[in-house]
């Protein structure tokens, strides 16, 4: 086969053989589908023949039997079943099982899997610091999710724009730029040739100097008014603002630079278009949306308002576009985001990777767009909502003295208390130093992604580190020490090497293996569909039990196997190291060769 060629699944060719055979066999039922899932009376159960039987009149089992006897022969179909209410159980042979898994092998890093031809342009806006501000566990979901999303998207065929939608712009910059106009000494962050030491530098002195602004805000009234009038030069493009507000910026993107560092995320100079980015097209987006009647005047307000969105005293509630003192609120923004990335970026989706807190003010930006025109059957705008990251107490994750968590302590601790678990085991593997805290941090980081990735995104989830670096249950270590079990195997092979051999017959355990091996490519296609990583993770972890049972039932380089049998165990297991490699990367996690 080619290099890179698409693999059928073995379920979707069993489905079209089935489908075909409904036809060959009803051909008065039409175009069927035999509804096919995984059995455990079987490899597979086919169970559309039980509404088609009430939509003929006829009897099931019959049905099934007419069914049956239209499968044509070949050498996917071991066997079929025919039990209850005209359900068919199929049996595939252990040839094709072995020889598509082998299709898969010899198709590189992708593994059979499909690009999608018909894929277009998504926009996905996630991890969304704000510019003088330290990150914090709030700002983790957005990130880590956003940024597997990325990853599986592209994989899939899809062509992915990265936004990083930053709080750059606003009232607060007009305080601290007036107060650095003041104090110009204040802002004392040196260069020191280390990134995350520049970085945590760079944001201790912005923290120290929003705080004495604030309290000179709230104490002066003068100053106060300076403040205010240093808005209305920023917004206006005053050169010496804008120099002092860029300078804020950049000190930022150091830090924030740092933190995404530590995550082992890449964050691109270009993906980062603030609020700022958006501001010259602000008085646009709001004259379009009154000149079509979208929005409208209320109370010197320019407003858009929604029949389903009402407040507690049952009148309406709107989306306020512009304020009364002319300021624009959030939603012009968010409306002029959408123009620019339709219009300009020629999206065909819109992904935003946002707090479910903020599921409102989406519904009705993305229905005022839609009013606009800028969103329509072929343009669309989804919110990847996600819930809140708790402590152990089920309450928002803080410290003992009430504060939220820094984001880059929260991965200090991670890695700390990986990298005591893989020295405690780095002995019996021989690793060095260097090893030891390279796949501590690695262990670490992807404790903390693997645990938010296996949770719904919508819902919450308890941070316990304990349980996060466990190398039991269904964690990332767990799939790290997986894989690296398999490498360990590998190098111990000797002049055996992974060769799949479809003559073979399979016991129950690889019979397993393979067959979901053989879902990988279904899967991540689900998954880029509806956005929903954690069924990826869901899909490793249960690949990594089925190994565990593997190993149990079935010895890989025992001298009591024909040499024929250790080559396809061997060829087994690579695969398998291959997608759970393929797997982890998608969701943002390493996997280490020794561990």
């Amino acid at each position: 086969m080619p290099e890179h060629g698409s693999v059928n699944s073995l379920a979707s060719t069993l489905q079209q053989q089935l489908a075909d055979a409904l036809s060959a066999a009803l051909p008065e039922a039409g175009a069927a589908d035999p509804l096919l899932r995984r059995s455990d009376r079987a490899d597979f159960q086919a169970n559309g023949i039980l509404a088609l039987a009430k939509k003929l009149k006829g009897n099931p089992r019959e049905l099934a039997a007419k069914v049956t006897d239209a499968l044509p022969a070949s050498d996917l179909i071991k066997g079929v079943e025919v039990s209850g209410p005209g359900f068919l159980n199929v049996t595939l042979t252990d040839r094709a099982i072995t020889e598509t898994l082998a299709a898969r092998a010899a198709d590189g890093d992708r593994l059979g899997i499909p690009v999608n031809a018909a894929a277009g342009t998504t926009v996905i806006d996630y991890a969304q610091p704000n510019v003088a501000k330290e990150m914090h566990v709030g700002h983790l979901r957005s990130a880590v999710i956003g940024d597997a999303m990325v990853r599986i998207l592209e994989f899939t065929g899809e062509s992915v724009v990265r936004r990083h939608h930053i709080g750059d712009w606003g009232t607060q910059f007009g305080m601290l730029i007036q107060y650095l106009v003041e104090h110009p000494d204040e802002l004392d962050h040196r260069a020191t040739g280390d990134e995350a030491s520049e970085g945590e530098a760079a944001m201790s002195s912005l923290n120290r100097l929003y705080k004495a602004s604030r309290a000179l805000f709230d104490s002066d009234e003068e100053f106060k008014a300076r403040s205010r009038d240093r808005v209305v030069a920023l917004q206006a493009g005053d050169p010496e603002t804008l120099a002092m507000w860029q300078r804020f910026v950049d000190e930022s993107k150091i830090y924030f630079y740092s933190v995404f560092d530590k995550l082992d995320m890449e964050i691109r100079d270009p993906d980062i278009v603030g609020e700022s980015g958006y501001n010259d097209m602000l008085e646009e987006t709001c004259r379009i949306l009154e000149e079509t009647g979208v929005a409208v005047r209320s109370e010197g307000a320019l407003c858009v308002f929604f029949d389903d969105v009402l407040g507690p005293d049952g009148n309406k509630v709107p989306l306020i576009v512009k304020k009364t003192n002319g300021g624009y609120g959030y939603a012009a923004t968010d409306l002029s985001a959408i123009r620019d990335r339709v219009q300009n970026l020629k999206a065909d989706t819109l992904l935003y990777v946002v707090d479910a807190r903020q599921s409102l003010h989406f519904k009705m930006v993305f229905e005022t767009a839609r009013r606009a025109g800028w969103l329509n059957d072929d343009v669309k705008a989804h919110q990847l909502a996600f819930g809140t990251v708790l402590g152990k107490d089920g309450k928002p994750f803080k410290t003992r003295e009430g504060v939220t968590v820094r984001l880059q302590d929260l991965l200090d601790e991670a890695v700390e208390r990986a990298t005591a678990v893989v020295r405690e085991k780095a002995g019996k593997v021989g690793l060095s130093e260097r090893e030891i805290v390279e796949n501590g941090r690695y262990v670490g980081v992807g404790a903390v992604k693997y645990a938010d990735l296996s949770t719904s995104a919508v819902r919450d989830y308890k941070f316990d580190l304990d349980q996060m670096v466990s190398l039991n249950g269904d964690t990332s270590v767990y799939l790290q020490y997986a894989y690296a079990r398999i490498q360990s195997i590998l190098r111990k092979a000797g002049d055996a090497k992974p060769v799949a051999h479809p003559e073979l017959e399979l016991a129950p355990a690889e019979r397993a293996l393979g067959l979901h091996l053989d879902q990988f490519g279904e899967v991540l296609a689900e998954v880029a569909a509806h956005y929903e990583p954690h069924k990826l993770a869901a899909y490793l972890y249960q690949l990594a039990s089925h190994l565990t049972t593997f190993y149990d039932q079935c010895h890989v380089l025992s001298d009591e196997n024909p040499a024929e049998v250790v080559e396809n165990r061997l060829f087994l297991v690579e695969l398998t190291a291959r997608t759970l490699h393929r797997g982890m990367a998608l969701l943002g996690i390493r996997t280490p060769e020794r561990l």
